[in-house]
């Protein structure tokens, strides 16, 4: 399986650590990546630092990073 949160476009990268905070801060996990290293990514390209468990902060922060960076 390929994955894009690595990618070099941080707009796509973008896109699919939103959708993978959406599924933590339902309470669903992936096997692939823990709820820290999404937070950790997630971090990274909004520059702001996540506790563990702050899925919807962070998923709020991507959300505005993604509407900023289409304008």
């Amino acid at each position: 399986m390929t994955t894009y949160i690595d990618g070099p476009n941080v707009a796509v990268s973008a896109l699919f650590i939103k959708a993978h905070l959406k599924l933590l801060a339902k309470g669903m996990t992936n096997s692939r990546y823990s709820g820290l290293a999404i937070l950790k990514k997630a971090s990274a390209i909004t520059g702001k630092p996540y506790k563990r468990g702050q899925y919807e902060l962070a998923l709020n922060d991507l959300i505005n990073f993604i509407k900023d960076s289409a304008q």
